[in-house]
């Protein structure tokens, strides 16, 4: 397992790439994006993720690492494409990883091994392979129902679990789940992810190990949507939630989270959607969770609005609002289903007030993501009559924020 390809070269896929790198197969990182491309093979990352760089520098000046547009022939290929949801009832978007097949297929010789890591509804390994046979009918495939049965390909599915900001030591200590169509996929799989995974390689099928992913993010999402809710009833009864729960989490089997603007990213933002479109009578509260979380900016912007019109009442006709803060989480510069965002737009399509947006990760905003401009901090503390915390960057918490302009969505003062 020398030759490894990797399809997707964002958030998960460049890091994992650069992992297999840095502990000596040779890498074929491939994706769509021309500048990611380009920027990679200069030994530079696009996206921002602590001591990632360093270690693709070094990986792409050993030979060790290259990105391109067209894969080439591996030992095994690795898919980290995203996975959106489409459309009023959230039905996963498949369309990614159908392209990729099609674009891997011709590729394929005997004894290949093929790994799923987007995060996917159950069944998407299967759907996978039904793409893969179509384009290479003289090869045979594994069936998730024959797990003993051996099959030219080798194909399993082995999620992600990593924090952004911790992706390079998370890649390496973690446990990981692998999920293969048949037991030898999954010890096949295991093989692969022995290069430089420390962490234990769990075997399971693949069906199991696409459940669990959507089981972690799901159970999270419902933790939040807990602490997003108390947040609500204790500004309704006058109470300061970060002193409750603070308080409730002495109990030593308690332990509620921080509430927020919402919930974002590519995972929990999503995935609990993919178990609810799958099973609409069952995943009640996983539903409900997802309903919490979706309506917290609402919430939030509502609360901006009061101060809006307390300040139209004392004469300040059109207020300047800071928000600070657009990533999904702190510390990083990933927009992704990000609530912060959501809160921007809607503003901005409201347009009651004139407003600033803050964003210290990143230097320029995607128009196609969002209309409005950035600025620094610095002028935003100068220049606004309204300070919103929509996400608890470290910049944040290193200044002084004017309690009586403050909304605060994250408790930065608590």
């Amino acid at each position: 397992m020398k030759n490894i390809c990797v399809f997707g070269l964002g958030y998960i896929g460049l890091p994992t790439a650069a992992m297999f790198a840095h502990h000596g197969a040779n890498v074929i990182g491939v994706d769509v994006n021309q500048h990611a491309v380009d920027t990679i093979n200069q030994g530079k990352i696009h996206i921002v993720e602590p001591g990632l760089e360093a270690i693709v520098k070094q990986a792409v000046d050993k030979g060790n690492l290259k990105a391109s547009l067209t894969p080439v022939h591996s030992d095994a290929y690795l898919i980290a494409v995203p996975t959106p949801f489409k459309g009023q009832d959230h039905e996963p978007d498949l369309s990614y990883i159908q392209a990729v097949s099609k674009a891997l297929a011709p590729l394929l010789q005997k004894g290949d091994v093929v790994i799923l890591e987007s995060t996917s509804p159950v069944g998407a390994t299967e759907k996978m392979v039904e793409w893969l046979a179509e384009e290479r009918v003289d090869l045979s495939f594994p069936k998730y129902h024959e797990p003993d049965n051996e099959a030219d390909i080798f194909v399993a599915y082995c999620p992600e679990r990593v924090l952004p900001g911790k992706v390079v030591e998370e890649l390496i200590s973690n446990d990981r789940i692998i999920g293969g169509m048949t037991k030898e996929s999954t010890r096949k799989a295991q093989e692969v992810y022995r290069i430089f995974v420390e962490g234990d390689l769990l075997a399971t099928n693949s069906r199991t190990a696409e459940m669990a992913k959507l089981t972690e993010n799901a159970s999270r999402d419902v933790s939040i949507a807990f602490a997003n809710e108390l947040s609500i009833i204790s500004d309704k009864l006058d109470i300061n939630v970060w002193e409750l729960i603070e308080l409730a989490n002495h109990h030593p089997r308690v332990n509620i989270l921080q509430p927020g603007a919402g919930v974002g990213g590519h995972c929990i933002a999503v995935d609990p959607w993919f178990i609810v479109n799958q099973n609409p009578e069952e995943a009640r509260i996983t539903r409900m969770a997802r309903e919490i979380n979706d309506g917290k900016p609402k919430w939030v912007i509502a609360k901006i609005n009061e101060q809006i019109e307390a300040l139209k009442q004392h004469g300040i006709d059109r207020p300047t609002v800071a928000l600070l803060g657009l990533a999904f989480k702190p510390n990083i510069d990933d927009l992704r289903e990000s609530p912060a965002v959501n809160i921007a737009r809607d503003m901005l399509d409201a347009d009651l007030a004139e407003l600033l947006l803050v964003e210290p990760n990143i230097n320029e905003l995607p128009k196609s993501l969002i209309a409005g401009n950035l600025v620094d901090l610095d002028s935003a503390l100068e220049q606004a009559d309204i300070l919103a915390v929509l996400v608890g960057h470290s910049q944040f918490k290193e200044v002084s924020l004017p309690e009586d302009k403050l909304v605060d969505a994250v408790g930065i003062i608590n």
